[in-house]
């Protein structure tokens, strides 16, 4: 008698896809990728920091004024930045579990430690947590805006849409795997996402 494997019918809790676990593997492996590359991020962006000369053969000039540091790597690398996402939610797993929390006061300590055990845990985050869409979606974010300012690549172009339900302007990039609309909660995947009508309307309302 052959046997018929079960269908892939639960949404995915980070994407919506359907997915025998509660967070689709995928999923869970991009947010592993993101938590490894956080603190190397965290110590890349003091390279940006550091202000530059405008010198057009790629050597210093000594005649220019420098350019000025990026004050979003400051952003980022100040409490509250990379910290502030993987910390908080660090904590927040923390309190949850009734674990004790690291006394650290250097912020790069900070980022390790919340990485390393956001890491240690990210299985039960995605079979458990309440939250694991929110924290999927802070650890892409915070890794593409790190990743942009090293790299000095521009930030993708967002793009208003029309939510297909209610009518409310979103603004969405190429480079998402979706979204849902915050007035309705109704939830795009990319494909659905492309598809939504672009409006001008945000023009004024953004």
């Amino acid at each position: 008698m052959t046997t018929v494997a079960a269908p892939e019918s639960w949404p995915c809790a980070v994407c919506d896809k359907p997915s025998r676990p509660r967070v689709h593997p995928g999923c869970e492996d991009r947010m592993r990728t993101n938590l490894e590359a956080l603190p190397g991020l965290y110590r890349e962006l003091a390279t940006v920091l550091q202000p530059g000369r405008r010198g057009g053969d790629g050597r210093s000039a000594t005649r220019t004024a420098p350019i000025p540091c990026s004050l979003d790597a400051v952003d980022l690398r100040a409490r509250g930045g990379i910290e502030g996402v993987v910390g908080g939610w660090a904590r927040d797993l923390c309190e949850r579990e009734q674990w004790s929390i690291p006394d650290y006061t250097s912020i790069v300590a900070i980022v390790d430690w919340s990485c390393g055990i956001l890491l240690l845990n990210l299985t039960m985050i995605c079979d458990e947590h309440p939250a694991v869409r929110e924290i999927a979606d802070e650890l892409r974010a915070v890794r593409a805006q790190a990743e942009r300012l090293i790299t000095g690549e521009k930030p993708p172009i967002r793009i208003p849409v029309g939510c297909r339900e209610c009518g409310n302007i979103l603004k969405v990039t190429l480079d998402m795997d979706g979204i849902r609309c915050p007035r309705c909660q109704q939830q795009y995947d990319h494909a659905d996402m492309l598809s939504l009508t672009p409006t001008r309307r945000a023009a004024t309302a953004a």
